[in-house]
Formats: structure tokens, C-alpha cells, sequence
């Protein structure tokens, strides 16, 4: 799987080695980059796939980007560092850094750390989604439990009378329950 890599790294005979690396093993690198500034910016114009970031320490700043980045424009990034100390990796984490590894940078290993950091990103991802997705659909339920509730006190409906009278509406107007729930909320607060 040939992946795009947008590589961030100030030593030029160090990012030279990891390009050759990284092409010998399908990857191509779209951007070399000698620093982390807009970062988001420079992903969206090399389409990169994967940001590879090599630095001496993950400071403050490029903790920062790399946060940036990961909510603008969701990618794996993978960084490598000469030295660190527990707080920058735990920022690193919490940025979205999918792989932080310390002293490790060898041309060689570079693909199977990349490989390593795509698959937790996805992982992340789908848990990502599926918290979205089950937020989501506990506020849908809300709405639908507070409408049912207008019904029943204005209309002194049962619960299931509620939510049978919703349903039908949503069948009727060709709309999602949730949203048939939220305009009977609106429409309660509008008459009170």
C-alpha cells in the first residue's frame, strides 16, 4: 500500500535517508517540510496520508500543531524524538499522535512504525465515530422522550398514543423522528 507522507524534519541528510527509505517500501513523500508551521495547510496541499515528524524534543508548539491537525484535518501522525520526558508524550497522546517514539528513527523501521500507527489511528477513528454515533442517538432519544411529554400533557395522550402520533407525523412529512420531535418541542415553547 503505497502511502503519501508529508515528512517534517531540519536535518536534510537524516530526511534524505527516511524519503529513500520510505519509497523503497511504496511509501511516496509528498512534502518535506523543515518545520511544523501550518501544518493543516500543508497536509491539505501535499494530500498526504501520514505525517511523519522527526525532532530533536516535541515542544510545546509542535504538541500544539500536531493538536490542530488532528482536529482539522485527521491524520496518523508519527513522531519520532531524540529525547523526551513522560509529560510530552502524554501531550502528544492527548494531541493525537498515533506513534511517539524516542531514539528511534532508522530509515528501516520507518514503514512498520507507519503501519503500526494507521491501524491505531483507524481504531481511533471507529471508536471516534461510534462515540459520535451513540451521543447522537441518545440526544435523538431525548427529543423524543421530551415531545412524547408535551403530547401527553397537551393532548393527554398515553405514552404510547405520544409516540405513536410522532411516528406517524415523521411517516407523514417524510422527516426523521428527532426532527418531528424537535419541531413539537419548538411549537410547545412557542404557544406557552
Amino acid at each position: 500500500m503505497g502511502l503519501r507522507v508529508l515528512l517534517i524534519d531540519d536535518n536534510a541528510e537524516r530526511a534524505a535517508a527516511v524519503t529513500a527509505g520510505l519509497a523503497a517500501d511504496g511509501c511516496e513523500v509528498v512534502a518535506l517540510r523543515p518545520d511544523h508551521a501550518d501544518i493543516v495547510a500543508q497536509v491539505r496541499a501535499a494530500r498526504a496520508e501520514v505525517i511523519v515528524c522527526d525532532l530533536d524534543h516535541a515542544s510545546r508548539d509542535a504538541i500544539e500543531s500536531m493538536r490542530a491537525l488532528n482536529r482539522d484535518e485527521p491524520r496518523p501522525v508519527v513522531m519520532f524524538v531524540d529525547r523526551s520526558d513522560p509529560a510530552s508524550i502524554t501531550a502528544a497522546m492527548e494531541a493525537g499522535v498515533a506513534a511517539y517514539v524516542i531514539e528511534g528513527l532508522q530509515p528501516g523501521r520507518v514503514r512498520a512504525v507507519i503501519d503500526v500507527a494507521v491501524a491505531r489511528f483507524q481504531a481511533h477513528q471507529a471508536l471516534r465515530a461510534e462515540l459520535d454515533e451513540a451521543r447522537s442517538a441518545l440526544t435523538e432519544r431525548k427529543l423524543v422522550e421530551r415531545a412524547k411529554g408535551v403530547l401527553m400533557q397537551t393532548r393527554k395522550m398515553s405514552e404510547d398514543e405520544a409516540y405513536r402520533t410522532l411516528r406517524r407525523l415523521a411517516m407523514d412529512q417524510g422527516k426523521r423522528l428527532a426532527d418531528v420531535a424537535e419541531s413539537v418541542i419548538a411549537m410547545a415553547k412557542l404557544l406557552r
